[in-house]
């Protein structure tokens, strides 16, 4: 079920030229422990102004969007979706950060049937994880490092150094820390 929609994702961004990774609990499942999750969040390396891109895309991939479409996705950057079929929400987040940017050419592609999906590395969904901050990301990131020893703790911790700035949030601190209590 959401191996099937993943490949339509994949080869309708693809084809529209929406550059995309999955982030969130589908990534989780990759990476780490599996648990239950309902949802697909994919980041979007677009500015807002593809939104009439995606919502062309949504008839086919039989998505319906959630919300008004134009106003709440410009405000928050996000296009929340449903598949009535299977109930499977699917939020589209619009980012086109450098930081974004370079997450997703430094995606893991996997095959799903006949698409390759782009995944977001081990590393960039930690730094995703701990942005979110939510006690579920932070036992999402536990259990991705302890299946992960051999992420790439340079590339982590100056993500987090820059976004620890931006945002003011003593986010590599915390990041260390987890690191201490799986020791």
């Amino acid at each position: 079920m959401f191996a099937e929609l993943l490949e339509r994702l994949a080869l309708a961004l693809d084809r529209a030229g929406l550059p995309y990774m999955v982030i969130g609990g589908q990534a989780v499942l990759l990476y780490g422990e599996p648990r239950l999750t309902r949802d697909i969040d994919i980041t979007l390396g677009v500015d807002i102004d593809r939104l009439g891109d995606l919502i062309a895309l949504l008839p086919a991939l039989r998505l319906q969007p959630l919300v008004e479409t134009e106003t709440f996705t410009r405000r928050t950057m996000v296009l929340p979706c449903s598949e009535p079929q299977t109930g499977i929400r699917v939020d589209f987040i619009f980012s086109f950060t450098p930081y974004e940017q370079q997450a997703i050419a430094r995606s893991r592609i996997v095959a799903m049937g006949a698409a390759p999906v782009r995944f977001a590395s081990v590393e960039d969904l930690i730094v995703h994880k701990m942005l979110a901050g939510r006690p579920r990301d932070i036992e999402d990131v536990k259990n991705v490092l302890l299946k992960q020893p051999h992420a790439d703790l340079v590339y982590l911790r100056h993500w987090l150094d820059q976004f620890a700035d931006a945002l003011q949030q003593p986010l590599r601190e915390r990041f260390d820390q987890l690191l201490k209590e799986l020791a």
